[in-house]
C-alpha cells in the first residue's frame, strides 16, 4: 500500500471534565503538531496517491476552523472532553467529508477497484514524547 502524509499545527485552549485530568481541568492551552496520511493501493494515472498541494491545503483548511479557539466556547464541543484522542477523530471525520466532496481531486476519490484513498490516519502530536491518533478506511464513494 502507498502512503503520503502532510503536516500542519495548530493551538488552542481547553479544559476537561473529571477527576482523572487532574490539574488539566483547569483552563490550558495546546499546541499541536498533526500528520495525516492517506493511503491508496495503487497509484493514480499520474503516478501519485494524492495531490500534496491539495491535501496541506485541505489539512490547513480544517486546522484554521480550531486554530486559536477556545474549544470550550465552541458549540460543536459542548458538554465534551475535547482530548486529543477525540479532536484525532474530529479531523478525521471532516477531512473524509472534504474527500467525498472531491476536494482533494476526483482521483483521490475512494471508489472500487480504481486506487482511490481507501485508508487514513491521523494523529495530533502534542509533544515530543506524546500523541493520539484516529484512522480508519474510508467508504467507497457511491456513483
Amino acid at each position: 500500500m502507498y502512503a503520503v502524509n502532510v503536516r500542519d499545527h495548530f493551538m488552542i485552549a481547553h479544559s476537561f471534565q473529571g477527576e482523572v485530568f487532574g490539574p488539566a481541568q483547569r483552563m490550558h492551552g495546546a499546541t499541536y503538531v498533526v500528520d495525516l496520511e492517506m493511503r491508496r493501493q495503487q497509484l493514480d494515472a499520474d503516478g501519485i496517491v494524492i495531490d500534496i498541494g491539495l491535501a496541506t491545503k485541505v489539512l490547513h483548511e480544517e486546522l484554521a476552523r480550531l486554530n486559536f479557539q477556545n474549544l470550550d466556547e465552541m458549540p460543536e464541543f459542548k458538554g465534551r472532553n475535547t482530548t486529543t484522542e477525540f479532536l484525532a477523530r474530529v479531523l478525521f471525520d471532516r477531512i473524509a467529508a472534504r474527500l467525498a466532496t472531491g476536494d482533494l481531486g476526483p482521483q483521490a476519490l475512494p471508489a472500487a477497484g480504481d486506487g482511490g484513498i481507501c485508508h487514513m490516519k491521523v494523529t495530533l502530536n502534542e509533544s515530543h514524547v506524546a500523541w493520539a491518533s484516529f484512522e480508519g478506511s474510508l467508504p467507497v464513494a457511491r456513483a
